[in-house]
């Protein structure tokens, strides 16, 4: 038997029977789950009538752990093996003891990677995605001369993203609060602002440069904020799009728009999460973690994560 969390919109501690890899599946004792916001929007009702697809649901999808068994036609991993996966955003299951991870976004974690690499594949592929395949920023240093903003550096995509344009040699203006603006700055910002400033409201730079590219970590800032920050051609990448932005992203291209909205929707690619751990294991790339909770207190997780404060990422120790 395998305990695990699930809701029916409230939480509750369950025992079920550990689940049996099928075709291209692994099963995995975990050993560490990372929570997002799309866990507790999905709880609160935000995301119906798409998910949860049923209840009770089991939530989570960034995971660690250990494989026990493989399923058929499974090659390349084994039992023993640590692994670092994203689960079926459909299903979740990640607050568990065991999971069965599909092969198609699971990858090896090597020994330099420690369990909190769970804090890796939402938060770290959307950055990934935003910073070099939308933006365009080359991550071996080549992309010189591109003013990057991101908004809620210190979150959980942010501080990824920060270090990924710094790896492309952007210059990164960024948005925090006060507390973490030192932080930022560690993870390679060349400006900071703090939000709550009037120079943070308006997201002015504080080295007078206009935008090429803005990835929008935050939440309630319009488009009239954001335009006269752009350069000429500039874009605001979305990462939380909503059928607002989606719609205001196909006016601007009808209308034909120099300054663009894009809207991000994740696409995780085992690739490219193999490209993170890499990262880490080559100490390019840190995963800041706000907390740690154990699984038989992941209601104080959920609770820091709606908070909408946490500075990095929060873990659920299992």
């Amino acid at each position: 038997m395998s305990e695990v969390l699930s809701f029916l919109f409230i939480f509750e501690h369950v025992e079920i029977p550990i689940a049996t890899p099928k075709k291209d599946e692994l099963l995995v004792k975990l050993e560490a789950a990372s929570l997002n916001p799309v866990d507790w929007k999905m709880q609160n009702g935000m995301l119906r009538p798409l998910l949860p697809l049923k209840l009770p649901f089991f939530p989570v999808t960034d995971v660690t752990g250990e494989v026990i068994h493989v399923g058929p036609g499974v090659k390349d991993f084994k039992p023993g093996d640590k692994v670092v996966s994203m689960l079926n955003f459909w299903k979740g299951g990640g607050l568990a003891e065991y999971a069965v991870v599909p092969l198609k976004t699971t990858v090896k974690r090597p020994p330099e990677v420690l369990p909190e690499a769970a804090g890796l594949p939402v938060a770290g592929l959307t950055a990934l995605q935003a910073v070099r395949d939308v933006a365009g920023i080359k991550l071996d240093g080549s992309s010189k001369g591109v003013n990057l903003l991101i908004t809620a550096a210190s979150g959980g995509v942010g501080h990824f993203a920060v270090q990924l344009a710094k790896l492309g040699n952007a210059h990164v203006t960024a948005t925090c609060g006060a507390r973490n603006i030192e932080l930022v700055k560690k993870l390679g910002a060349d400006e900071v602002l703090d939000y709550k400033t009037p120079e943070g409201a308006t997201l002015t730079s504080p080295s007078g440069r206009k935008y090429d590219v803005v990835i929008h970590c935050a939440s309630n800032i319009t488009w009239s904020t954001f335009e006269p920050n752009l350069s000429t051609f500039g874009k605001v990448i979305d990462i939380t799009p909503t059928f607002k932005s989606f719609l205001a992203s196909v006016t601007k291209k009808i209308t034909f728009s120099k300054k663009q909205l894009v809207p991000l929707l994740l696409i995780p690619r085992c690739e490219n999460l193999a490209l993170l751990v890499d990262l880490v294991k080559e100490q390019k790339l840190k995963i800041v973690v706000d907390s740690m909770y154990p699984l038989a207190k992941a209601e104080g997780a959920w609770a820091k994560i709606m908070d909408g404060h946490a500075t990095g990422k929060v873990i659920v120790n299992i």
